[in-house]
This record gives structure tokens, sequence and C-alpha cells, in this order.
């Protein structure tokens, strides 16, 4: 279903302040959708290649969430002039593979002088209205479906710490600079309901939002909550990123079921994700194609809760 913004005078413009979209929307032609979107960080690795990498990866995530496919990206870089030039080049270079990996076109970009680096993408995609896929159509009955562990807050905060390397987290880096395009292909072959991806918000508002959008209110099942090996270790060191408690504040008190949970899981809930995964609501009938074509897409599936019809907005962990 297409997200009309309310009151508006253009009936082509389809937005992204409104919750079911993660890229903004603009109808070209009853058959073609536009999706824009942009997003942009400072360095979460040493590696100026991975950053770049990661970055592009990032950015293309939200075309990927709604079942689109990436057309072009016109990079957006911050740069200091005390840094090599060959840094920027790397990280250009990673970016651009990524661009080309999910079959998009580099056409462009801007830079200027700042004092610290910071690198990403806006990126227009398109795709048709009948296959649009947002965050607004979970159902009561529906499996929650996550394709990427959690934890990458946690341990790009480490590394920053210089308390564990990027050797030892190898594992979340490669998770970070895969695309969701393999994922997002994957859903495309299942009739599910809704999806959206993980990011800045972490699981917990991204999902949060979902509900709001849907109307439903969702159940987590922490147990089953997949996690980066060394990302509980640095939790409980204390660890958190800033933007972890920024995200507690903000959505946990629409949650419920707190009280019997171990802090490790909250942590793992509110980590701000870089890359993260996508977080796809499926009916029961569903669920094991959806997984089979996500295995066979070369992706993971964590099959983490379910949707009910309780208060509207909300999560319940068990």
């Amino acid at each position: 279903m297409l997200c009309q913004l309310p009151h508006n005078d253009d009936p082509k413009l389809l937005s992204r302040d409104i919750p079911c979209a993660d890229a903004g929307i603009y109808q070209l032609t009853p058959d073609l959708l536009l999706l824009q979107s942009l997003d942009f960080f400072t360095p979460v690795v040493d590696d100026p290649y991975l950053f770049g990498a990661i970055a592009a990866a990032n950015a293309l995530s939200d075309v990927f969430a709604m079942g689109g496919q990436p057309i072009t990206a016109m990079n957006m870089v911050c740069f200091p002039n005390c840094l090599p030039i060959d840094v920027l080049t790397q990280i250009l270079r990673g970016g651009v593979d990524k661009v080309h990996e999910a079959g998009a076109t580099m056409v462009g970009g801007h830079s200027i002088e700042d004092e610290e680096p910071k690198y990403g993408m806006a990126i227009t995609g398109t795709v048709h209205p009948d296959k649009l896929i947002t965050s607004q159509g979970c159902r009561p009955g529906d499996l929650l479906v996550l394709t990427k562990p959690l934890g990458t807050g946690l341990l790009t905060t480490a590394l920053k710490a210089q308390v564990i390397d990027e050797q030892q987290i190898d594992d979340a880096l490669q998770g970070m600079a895969r695309l969701n395009r393999y994922a997002s292909e994957a859903m495309q072959q299942c009739a599910v309901s809704a999806c959206t991806d993980i990011t800045g918000f972490g699981l917990i508002g991204h999902a949060l939002e979902m509900a709001d959008a849907s109307q439903v209110q969702l159940v987590i099942h922490t147990q089953s909550l997949p996690d980066y090996p060394h990302a509980r270790d640095m939790a409980a060191t204390g660890l958190v990123p800033e933007g972890s408690f920024r995200n507690h504040r903000h959505y946990m008190p629409r949650v419920s079921g707190t009280d019997s949970q171990e802090q490790t899981n909250i942590d793992l809930l509110c980590d701000p994700q870089t890359s993260g995964g996508l977080l796809i609501a499926v009916p029961p009938p569903q669920l094991e194609s959806l997984l089979t074509a996500l295995n066979n897409a070369g992706d993971q599936a964590f099959v983490i809760g379910e949707v009910e019809a309780g208060t509207p907005g909300t999560m319940q962990l068990i």
C-alpha cells in the first residue's frame, strides 16, 4: 500500500516523513516509483576502503528495505586537509565498488573540507508500485525475521576505545559491508507483509516504528536475539555507545517485560546499528519459503518474535 501524505497538494509525492517509508517516494508514472535516501557518518573502522564500503552499504539499505533497485548514487564527503589524499581515494573506492555491486551507477557528488572525515551517499532507486514494501503491513500472527546479528555499535565503540581490534570483530565488519540487496531479493520471492532496515535507532526503535505504522504490538523473544562475537562481552564491560542511551530513553517507555530481562539483552535491543540487517514480517505459511530464499542468497535468518493485536505501537519482551 502506498503511503499517501495527508493534505498534499501534489498527489505524486509520497513522503519519508511518515512512518511506513524508509526512503522518500515520488510517483513518476502509474508503473514507476522513485525512491530517494541519503546517509553519511564518521569512520567506524580504521581501514579507509572498508569504511567506504560500509558507508555505501548503509546508504543503499533503505532502497533495498522497500523492495527497490538502486539506480544512481552520489558521494557526500567531508575530509580534513591534514590526511593523505590516498586515504580519501581508498574511501571512495570502497564506496563505488559497493555501488557497482548493488547494480547502480555512481554519478557524482560533493566534498567539503572538515576537521573529521565523514562519508556517505545520496541514493536514487526505483520500484513498481505493486512491489513496494513498507513497514506498514504487519498483521497479527506474522513472524519476525532478522537477517543480520546485532552488536555493531557495541563493537565499533570497543574498537575506538582500543579494547578490541578489527581482526577480532571481522564477522561484524563483513556483516556491515554486506549489501542488503540479496536479502531484499530473497524476500521479494515471498509474500512478506512488511520490512524495515535496522540502523541507528537500533532494533528497538525500528521495530517500534514498524509496530506504530502497522498499529500492532510486537513480541520479541530476547533469547533468540542474534549477536556478533564479543558484542555481549563488550556490553557486560560497560562499553555501550551513547546512541544506546538515547534509544533507551526514547523507546523503552513503550516496551513491557523489561524487569525480567538481562541487561545485555536490553543493550542489544538499543544498540545503534551501522548497516544492520532487514527486519521482515512474514505470514507463517511463507516462513519456510523465506528462510530457504535467504539461505540460498547467502544471508542469515533469525526468527526473533511475532506480531500481536495488542496495544498499537508497543513491544513486549519475553
